[in-house]
């Protein structure tokens, strides 16, 4: 019997979960937790065979916890399961040890599979996962910036828009829309508030 604990802040996400689980004969949800911290307890005093982790929860997130267990317990499998899947949500997981990476979009079957998977020690990411994987190995630079990246970065941090940052850098506009474009390709990102973020989670902005 595969030993399942469910980790997601929203309540109705965990009973939507837990009831896809109910009828399954091999698979038992021993436990639940709405945060990080308390998923890492939960996992380890219930001995859970693998833990289905939520990516974005307030206090302690997804990556943190994954790391956090796998440092403490390595035979706990740990199954992201989230909505984002941009380069700079999935990266920081596998690294931090997630044995699997899915959306919450995949149909019941997929995620039974997924969990037995996991049990057996076997990779599983979603198609979309994959391609983002693949094309971080295939880009040598992926996610190195280059300094006049960092500079238009810096600049859009500091709430300049395009106009203004092309008038700093004495480029032009249209230089700064592709400088921005790389920048969110290397980051994973699609938009300005997320790469500002992504920068200062990487220590790139101070």
């Amino acid at each position: 019997m595969i030993r399942l604990v469910i980790v997601a802040d929203h309540p109705i996400v965990r009973g939507g979960l837990r009831d896809t689980f109910a009828n399954a004969e091999d698979i038992v949800v021993v436990g639940e937790a709405g945060d990080g911290a308390e998923g890492i307890k939960r996992a380890v005093a219930l001995a859970a065979d693998v833990v289905l982790m939520d990516l974005r929860m307030p206090g302690t997130d997804g990556v943190t916890a994954t790391a956090t267990l796998r440092e403490r317990v390595p035979d706990i499998r740990v199954l992201i399961l989230t909505t984002f899947d941009s380069e700079g949500d999935v990266l920081p997981a596998i690294e931090a040890g997630a044995i699997g990476y899915l959306l919450k979009d995949a149909v019941p079957d997929e995620l039974m599979r997924a969990v037995r998977a996991a049990a057996r020690g076997e990779a599983v990411l979603a198609p979309s996962v994959t391609q983002h994987l693949m094309g971080h190995v295939r880009r040598p630079s992926a996610g190195v910036l280059t300094d006049r990246e960092k500079q238009v970065l810096e600049l859009v941090a500091n709430g300049n828009s395009n106009r203004e940052a092309a008038a700093a850098l004495f480029i032009g506009e249209a230089s700064i829309k592709t400088h921005l474009q790389h920048i969110y390709d290397k980051l994973g990102v699609r938009d300005r508030a997320s790469a500002v973020a992504e920068g200062y989670r990487r220590r790139l902005l101070k």
